[in-house]
């Protein structure tokens, strides 16, 4: 494994060294070379938590060949070298508050209290009342907990509370914009995030699946190793006397916190539990959703209780599309009926408790509930609200 992904890593930056000179017959060659060792790797570990980047990585690659053959037979006109310098937008998604379409702040989001008071304590009022921080205050903070539970969502609320400029990387992002670059473009999210913080804007830097980026030492390979290495650096620099009253923060989210490197663990210096829904939580949930469709249909007096009973183990992630599944299945009955006038609507049968049952009997949960202890577990040894 080791030596198919970083022999076929070398081919790669030999491949962007040679595109960017304009040897292009060279370029090819090397990323051919590239393909052939990264499909290699694919297909000996498909279940590698990386094997998604390098199928991504692979076609890019085999695009870029298609691009620069037809260049040499004078088909087309060449574009778009792999090595070219682009704006930070080009890397990642720079969204600032004006340009979000998503304006959903906390009191958009059901429950989750006590993460939202942490948040709150971590990055709000630092943000708000920096002169009550004389000491600084902590700008890395993890969001660990079961998928669907609204990591993300809490993030993009957060940036809204405070009109912070939200920098989104993923990890398809950085592996598939980097490679060949790596440590160079680290640098630039978070230079140009310092950039902002310095103007006095709030700059939230948002790693969604921070567990697949900065996974221990022992299980990185190639261009892996030199991108966690600088996000050490960065993070590190946080801390230094010129940055640590920025109003610049990292917020990861994970679903798997117990694969992170140590050294992350602790440069996360808030490590904040986003729970599952309990019965109480999933009830709201559906007077939530549900009430989303009352402009539209007509609905009976529903058993919130029942429904919240029926889903335990449910992500809000899941209940959401629960209801959208009802939705879905009243649309097609009245569209098989012929019946998509407002007043044709509204005098068709209501929405009933069954209507949500019966989906709930066909979907299972996504949480696994032995997750749920270790989880627990690695709450009580590196929580930290």
């Amino acid at each position: 494994m080791q030596y198919l992904v970083d022999k076929g890593i070398e081919y790669a930056h030999k491949a962007v060294s040679a595109d960017k000179a304009g040897d292009y017959e060279t370029a090819i060659k090397y990323y051919n070379s590239a393909i052939d060792l990264l499909s290699k790797y694919l297909k000996l570990y498909p279940d590698s938590p990386l094997a998604e980047t390098y199928r991504d990585l692979v076609q890019k690659y085999k695009n870029r060949v298609a691009l620069l053959e037809k260049y040499l037979s004078n088909s087309v006109k060449i574009g778009g070298s792999q090595g070219e310098e682009g704006s930070i937008d080009d890397v990642v998604e720079v969204l600032e508050p004006e340009k979000r379409s998503n304006k959903n702040t906390f009191k958009d989001l059901v429950d989750l209290e006590e993460v939202k008071q942490a948040l709150k304590r971590s990055v709000i009022y630092p943000v708000k009342t920096p002169h009550l921080y004389p000491l600084g205050w902590a700008q890395g903070i993890l969001l660990f907990g079961p998928p669907g539970c609204g990591k993300t969502e809490l993030a993009i609320a957060l940036a809204n509370e405070v009109d912070a400029v939200l920098i989104n990387v993923s990890p398809a992002t950085v592996m598939s914009k980097w490679l060949g670059d790596t440590e160079k473009n680290v640098k630039k999210i978070f230079d140009k995030a310092r950039e902002y913080a310095s103007q006095g804007k709030p700059v939230i830097i948002f790693i969604d699946e921070v567990d697949s980026l900065l996974q221990p030492l022992g299980n990185e390979v190639g261009g892996e190793k030199r991108m966690r290495n600088q996000f050490l650096i960065e993070m590190d620099g946080l801390k230094s006397k010129e940055n640590k009253k920025m109003p610049l923060f990292v917020v990861g989210a994970t679903n798997k916190p117990w694969t992170l490197d140590i050294g992350f663990i602790r440069r996360f210096e808030k490590r904040i539990y986003v729970p599952p829904p309990n019965s109480e939580v999933r009830k709201q949930l559906f007077i939530h959703f549900i009430g989303k469709l009352k402009d539209i249909y007509t609905i009976d007096n529903i058993d919130y209780e029942k429904l919240a009973d029926l889903t335990e183990n449910y992500s809000p992630a899941d209940i959401a599309s629960i209801v959208k599944e009802v939705q879905n299945n009243v649309a097609e009955e009245l569209n098989e009926k012929g019946l998509s006038k407002p007043e044709d609507i509204k005098q068709s049968r209501p929405l009933t408790t069954e209507d949500f049952v019966k989906v709930i009997e066909k979907r299972k949960p996504s949480i696994d509930p032995s997750w749920l202890e270790a989880y627990k577990e690695w709450q009580e040894k590196y929580g930290a609200l």
